[in-house]
């Protein structure tokens, strides 16, 4: 029993710092930049040592991917979420208008990913690890659209799911790059909404053909 009370508190006790760890981390790049950012600094804002760092991570770019995943999973729950309320159908117009409202825009994260992007796009394998996650998104939303087939109609220029699951991530990529920018979190919004709703629809809200 003993051993296994103090396994327990070993166990919370790396959970706590490996989170802290994150959290630390990400404030640090979005303050200066991933590429500027070296593990020493890292573990002084959390308050730890560089032992503590490499119990949890072999290098920044793996700690990065822990906090890409964080993001990512949390923005593909949010929008499976608001895709799953509707029936067997998609009412178009209402799911974007949840997926808006609960979707994650948030600038700092947009800082962080945008600087590991330029990192991951001079190095195959860390881009293709990037692509592996970046997948995550775009195959809940496909799932999503693949249970409306037969139900609801997507603009034959898509050519079917798969192109109207590329077409939602490269609209939401646009709009988060406009939001570095102007860091008008409001504004993204409604343009996200606007645009989605034209890139599933005829423009008017209403189904242009039968999937």
């Amino acid at each position: 029993m003993a051993v296994e009370q103090t396994t327990r508190r070993v166990t919370r006790r790396r959970v706590r710092t490996r989170a802290n760890l994150l959290d630390a981390a990400f404030a640090v790049f979005a303050a200066k930049g991933f590429g500027r950012v070296s593990i020493e600094e890292v573990c002084e804002a959390a308050g730890y040592s560089r032992g503590a760092f490499y119990s949890n991570f072999d290098s920044l770019d793996e700690l990065f991917f822990a906090l890409y995943r964080q993001r990512a999973d949390l923005i593909a729950e949010q929008v499976t979420e608001a895709l799953a309320l509707d029936g067997p159908g998609l009412d178009v117009p209402a799911s974007v208008d949840r997926v808006t409202e609960v979707l994650l825009l948030d600038v700092d994260w947009l800082l962080v990913k945008t600087d590991f992007l330029v990192h991951a796009a001079r190095d195959r394998a860390v881009a293709q690890t990037l692509l592996e996650h970046r997948e995550r998104l775009r195959r809940a939303i496909e799932e999503r659209l693949a249970r409306a087939t037969g139900h609801t109609a997507l603009p034959a220029v898509l050519g079917g799911v798969d192109g109207a699951a590329r077409a939602v991530v490269a609209a939401y990529d646009g709009v988060t790059t406009q939001l570095l920018l102007d860091k008008d979190i409001e504004r993204a919004r409604v343009w996200l909404g606007q645009l989605l709703t034209a890139l599933l629809t005829d423009g008017s809200g209403r189904p242009e053909q039968d999937l």
